[in-house]
């Protein structure tokens, strides 16, 4: 087991990279951003260091494999269900595509905190925030995720997580990933 820090920003890991491909490592797992895991793997890939990147939903962008070309091919990644693929979401997903926008990562889970916020204030009759919130501790709400709703803690009611594999340039969920909470 190798445990190194990186520096956000920087163009060159060779070093690093070297040292794990010195330590033999098979699994890099990466708490960082998109760009500086590309040139992780884009730099892995180029020393021979046949490593699979696994890291979280900072990788739900197409940049990721602007970046990684081929190299990426196999990375995983954790994010929450693909809401563009729950039906609640087919109208508004087309309405987005119309414009040329692919919607991808939190465009979606921004849309549905958006639509339970206004549904929350328009049954709350307010838009003060304790209000709405008791509106939003009390009721379920419809939205391009699906029906949302708040456990006793405040916490969220909806799917976990899902590991996810680029393949080819773009990504979807791994063999046999599944949701959980």
């Amino acid at each position: 087991m190798l445990h190194e820090s990186i520096t956000a920003g920087e163009k060159d890991y060779s070093a690093i990279v070297s040292r794990m491909k010195a330590a033999g490592v098979t699994v890099i797992y990466l708490g960082g951003y998109h760009t500086e895991a590309g040139l992780i793997v884009r730099q892995s890939h180029d020393q021979g260091l046949k490593a699979t990147l696994m890291s979280g939903d900072a990788l739900v962008t197409k940049e990721f494999w602007s970046i990684t070309g081929d190299s990426g091919e196999g990375t995983l990644m954790t994010f929450s269900p693909d809401p563009r693929k729950n039906p609640h979401a087919a109208k508004v997903v087309a309405e987005f595509k119309a414009e040329n926008v692919e919607p991808e990562g939190y465009v979606l889970y921004t849309y549905g905190a958006v639509q339970t916020w206004a549904e929350a204030a328009k049954r709350a009759k307010s838009v003060e925030a304790a209000k709405v919130a008791a509106v939003l501790h009390k009721d379920k709400f419809p939205t391009v995720l699906g029906v949302l709703a708040f456990d006793k803690k405040g916490d969220v009611t909806a799917p976990g997580y899902v590991v996810y594999r680029w393949t080819k340039g773009d990504y979807d969920y791994a063999p046999g990933a599944l949701a959980t909470h």
